[in-house]
C-alpha cells in the first residue's frame, strides 16, 4: 500500500477505479513479474473489499496468469564448484546448508545453533514458509560442515551463544537474504557456471537429485514443505537420471525389422552381382534366357527333318 500511495500522491482511500486502473498498468509497463503483480492485486483485495468494504472499486482487477516454467538445474560436479568457489566459511556452510537439506533462503537465514539436533540428525525450521514448522535431514557430512564453521565463528567472536547460526555483522542480527543472495551470485561468477542461479537454485537441485537417487516423491515432499503434492511432481519433469532411464519404443522393436529395413540395398547389390556373372558368359542375360539355347534349337529342328523324311519314305 506504500507504493500504492506513492503512485497516487494521496491517501490510497480515496482511490478510484480509474486510479486502480491506471496504477495496474504502470505495474505492467514496468515489467513486474506475473507473481509480484498477482501479490499486488490480493493485497488491494483486501484493503479495498475488507478494510474500506467497497468491493465495487477492485471488481474488476482479476489476478493475470502465471505462465509454468521448468527450474534450473545444477549438477552435483556444478553444485560442488558453486559452493567450493564461495567468498569465506560462513557463505560456503550457508551454501551448504541450502542444498543439504534444501531450504529456502529465509529458512537458511533465520536458523538458530538450538535448531541442530545432532542425536537426531535433524535441523529444526521454525515458522517457514506459510507459518510452518517442519524438520528437515541433516546429513553428516553437512553435519561435520556444521561443526566446523561453529568452532571458526566462536573462536572469532561472530556467534552467540544459542544465537543466530548465520549472523550478519552484528552477532544480535541474523545474515540477511539479500547478502546470502549476493555471495550465491559471486560464487556464480568466481566457478564460471553459465546458468541462472539463485539460492531457490539449490533447492530444486536437492529436490532433483533426490527424486534421481530414488527417492519416493512423498518423503521428497515432506522434507520440502510442500502442501501440495503436485508442486513436488513438477521435479520429474527434469530429473534427466530417470529420463535417460526410460527404455525408447523404437529400441525395443525385434532386431529383424532392422534387418528388413537394410535387405532392398543388399538385394540390388546381389542383382547386380548376378548381373554381372550372368553377362560374362555368352548368350546371358535376360533378352537369351526368354527363348531356348542354341543346341536345343538345333535338336529341335532336326528331329523334325528325321520325322518328315520318314513319312516321305512310308508313302512310297
Amino acid at each position: 500500500m506504500r507504493h500504492f500511495s506513492g503512485f497516487l500522491g494521496h491517501s490510497p482511500d480515496t482511490a478510484s477505479t480509474e486510479d486502480l486502473r491506471r496504477y495496474q498498468l504502470y505495474l505492467v509497463d514496468h515489467g513486474i513479474s506475473p507473481v509480484t503483480l498477482n501479490a499486488t492485486i490480493t493485497g488491494l483485495k483486501f484493503f479495498f473489499d475488507v478494510t474500506l468494504d467497497h468491493a465495487e472499486l477492485i471488481a474488476k482487477m482479476q489476478p493475470v496468469h502465471v505462465p509454468r516454467t521448468l527450474p534450473v538445474i545444477l549438477s552435483r560436479e556444478e553444485v560442488a564448484r558453486l559452493i567450493a568457489a564461495a567468498g569465506n566459511l560462513k557463505h560456503q556452510t550457508a551454501l551448504s546448508v541450502a542444498y543439504g537439506a534444501g531450504l529456502r533462503a529465509s529458512e537458511v537465514v533465520a536458523l538458530k545453533v538450538g535448531d541442530i539436533d545432532s542425536q537426531r540428525m535433524t535441523l529444526r525450521i521454525e515458522q517457514g514458509k506459510g507459518s510452518k514448522d517442519r524438520y528437515a535431514m541433516l546429513s553428516p557430512v553437512l553435519l561435520e560442515r556444521l561443526r566446523v564453521w561453529w568452532r571458526a565463528a566462536r573462536a572469532q567472536g561472530k556467534m552467540l551463544e544459542g544465537g543466530w547460526l548465520f549472523p550478519g555483522l552484528d552477532p544480535i542480527d541474523p545474515l540477511s537474504t539479500r547478502q546470502l543472495n549476493r555471495a550465491i551470485h559471486a560464487a556464480e561468477d568466481a566457478a564460471g557456471i553459465d546458468k541462472r542461479v539463485s539460492m531457490h537454485t539449490l533447492r530444486h537441485s536437492f529436490a532433483t537429485h533426490l527424486l534421481e537417487q530414488k527417492v519416493d516423491i512423498r518423503v521428497i515432499q515432506v522434507l520440502l514443505g510442500h502442501k501440495k503434492l503436485e508442486t513436488t511432481a513438477l521435479y520429474a519433469q527434469v530429473a534427466t537420471d530417470i529420463l535417460r532411464e526410460v527404455v525408447c519404443p523404437l529400441d525395443t522393436l525385434q532386431s529383424s525389422w532392422f534387418t528388413a529395413m537394410g535387405r532392398p540395398a543388399l538385394e540390388v547389390a546381389d542383382i547386380f552381382r548376378t548381373r554381372a556373372t550372368t553377362s560374362s558368359r555368352p548368350g546371358s542375360g535376360r533378352r537369351h534366357m526368354d527363348r531356348p539355347h542354341r543346341s536345343r534349337r538345333w535338336f529341335c529342328s532336326h528331329e523334325r527333318r528325321v520325322r518328315h523324311r520318314a513319312r516321305r519314305s512310308c508313302r512310297r
